[in-house]
Formats: structure tokens, sequence, C-alpha cells
């Protein structure tokens, strides 16, 4: 075991854990932050993505050890249920997510793809690299999305979702 020190959410927590553990058991099984979701436990299926110094991850391929002293974002730190963010209310209101497990995941993830976007990063769809302004369209939406999947196939709410906090 050794002293590993998570900033979650703007709090700081102390924990001593197997340098093995990753950062979504971290989260979950001893920060207590079920938001984050295990879903393939492989880096595929995005359900686990959170957001790390402003940039999104997939926490069950990241050893909680890397994660010290930096600052990690959950859904939990995103919004609270009396004062939602913003792209939580569009989710909400575009009928973003249908059961809900892969919907933490895809919060963080568009919060850290229109960061992305905005700081001028290119997609496998953008036409012209040499643009300074990148138009964020469904089909650029999506590739950047393409890592984070739903099972309930409630992508027309997502991008939708996306697309009007973007705007």
């Amino acid at each position: 075991m050794i002293p590993v020190e998570l900033r979650v959410n703007g709090s700081t927590r102390r924990l001593e854990l197997d340098p093995r553990v990753s950062l979504l058991d971290a989260l979950r099984e001893h920060v207590g932050l079920t938001g984050t979701k295990k879903g393939c436990n492989q880096g595929a299926c995005g359900a686990c993505t959170v957001l790390v110094d402003g940039e999104r991850i997939a926490a069950c391929l990241a050893l909680a050890v890397q994660y010290s002293g930096r600052e990690i974002t959950t859904v939990e730190g995103v919004g609270q249920p009396e004062h939602l963010h913003p792209l939580q209310r569009a989710f909400v209101r575009e009928d973003g997510f249908q059961c809900g497990f892969c919907t933490s995941g895809q919060i963080c993830s568009a919060l850290g793809m229109l960061a992305e976007h905005r700081a001028g990063a290119p997609s496998a769809v953008t036409p012209h690299l040499d643009v300074d302004d990148i138009a964020l369209t469904d089909a650029e939406i999506k590739e950047r999305m393409s890592g984070n999947l739903c099972r309930c196939g409630a992508y027309d709410g997502i991008v939708a979702a996306i697309r009007e906090v973007a705007s």
C-alpha cells in the first residue's frame, strides 16, 4: 500500500492504495463516488470517462497513483441536482439518455470534447486542418464522441444536447 492524494471535484482525498488500483476503482470503491461507471473495464465503452485537469480519460485504464495531486472531475462534480450544468440540462431536454448507465461518461466526455474543439483540435473528419474555426457539425460531434457507447441508442439526443450547448 502506498499513499495517494486524489483531488476529486475540488476536495482532496488521502488514500492508502495498492499501486495496481485503477483510478476507476479508487473513485468508486475508496472515494465512494459511484457516478463513474464500470462498463467494459477495457477502455472500449467510455462509461468510466472522467476529466483530469480538464482532459477526458478512461479511468479504467489509468492507475490511481498516476493521478495523485491532479484535478479529477467526475460527474458528481459537474453539477448538482438543484443546479445542473447546462450540458446536463440539455441531456434532459433532448432525451440524451435512456437507462442512464452511460450518461456520466457521456457528460464528462462531451465536456472534454467541447474543450478540445474550442482549443482548435481537429478530429478524423475535420475537412480542412488549416482553418482557425472548425465547425462543430453532427459528423464532428459523432466522431469526437465515438469512444462513448450507448447501449440504448440515445445517440440522436446526445448529439442534439451537445450541439445545443456548443451553440
